[in-house]
């Protein structure tokens, strides 16, 4: 915990002011097309980075599932697009938080907010424009915002929705994917992908810069209102704008609900507990299912910390017991 503080200190001492306006925002984005947006300019601030100080990775690499040298219990984002399966692991998207990639000839952006332990995977195709994503360097409630570099507008991660810029209002498409452990998604897709750092070798992959964070009393950079019905970093599965706490899934599931088929079993470390992943408390697998005719298939759904969905919710529903 103490080194989490220190290396927010250190990045809030060398970031601009918070509350920064919208005119320093020009300079810095002379393309942004500032008279459109849907948030107020004062609940974006920054979160110490500058833009593309975390830099995306828009070449990603690949290794079969058999050659992956990854602990079985750390956390992927498995995709499975058309039979083309792939897996991000979180030890290389803590750092990086976008892969701009095509899995199954679609043009995807996974991305992993960890502050708000947001993982989404979206379509990048808007009309007849494929955009390609990268990091603002900004927050809003202390959830990253995103840009696309064909307009330069904001994207809200949490949403998927343009926030300032040209394309403000858009909405990407989710795509169903999972938040699941490495060895669950090797016995899924054992003719999968897993991505490789690569040529990124930039940072120290498989180890947690924000240890400690799981067992913080309150989000960082958030100001805003907090749940009374659940503790704020406590998680939940969210399924559009309603949620269920991991607790209450844990000891449930499985069980179905409004069509939903919820699931959790045992294996998948937290990405954001000790310094080193592998070693993180095991917050288990959690799937969520959707009813179809002939059965169930893949929901989009995430496992958020529950401020982040009190946040853009406000009047959603947590369902703790």
């Amino acid at each position: 915990m103490r080194r989490l503080m220190l290396a927010l200190v250190f990045w809030l001492s060398v970031a601009p002011a918070l509350a920064a306006p919208p005119a320093q925002w020009r300079t810095e984005w002379p393309h942004t097309d500032f008279a459109r947006h849907s948030a107020p300019f004062d609940e974006i601030m920054s979160g110490g980075p500058p833009r593309d100080g975390i830099p995306s990775i828009d070449d990603p690499e690949f290794v079969p599932v058999a050659e992956a040298e990854l602990p079985a219990n750390e956390p992927v984002i498995g995709l499975v697009i058309g039979g083309d399966a792939r897996a991000y692991p979180l030890r290389i998207l803590i750092w990086h938080e976008i892969v701009n990639d095509v899995t199954g000839g679609v043009p995807v952006a996974v991305t992993y907010c960890p502050l708000c332990n947001t993982g989404i995977v979206f379509d990048r195709r808007v009309g007849d424009r494929i955009l390609e994503f990268g990091t603002t360097g900004k927050l809003r409630n202390s959830d990253l915002v995103m840009y696309d570099r064909a307009t330069e507008s904001w994207w809200q991660q949490f949403l998927g929705e343009a926030i300032v810029g040209e394309l403000t209002g858009t909405q990407l498409t989710m795509l169903p994917s999972r938040l699941e452990s490495f060895a669950n998604f090797r016995a899924r897709a054992s003719d999968g992908k897993v991505q490789v750092a690569g040529n990124h070798p930039m940072r120290a992959y498989g180890t947690n810069p924000y240890a400690g964070y799981d067992s913080a009393p309150a989000p960082f950079l958030y100001h805003g209102t907090l749940p009374v019905e659940i503790a704020p970093l406590a998680r939940v599965v969210r399924v559009g704008d309603e949620a269920w706490s991991l607790d209450l899934v844990r000891s449930k599931a499985p069980f179905e609900v409004g069509g939903l088929r919820f699931t959790w079993e045992a294996g998948q470390a937290s990405a954001l507990d000790t310094a080193t992943i592998a070693d993180g408390v095991d917050v288990g697998n959690v799937l969520v299912e959707r009813r179809i005719a002939d059965g169930w298939e893949d929901a989009v759904y995430a496992v958020d910390f529950a401020f982040a969905f009190r946040a853009f919710h406000p009047e959603g529903v947590i369902h703790v017991r």
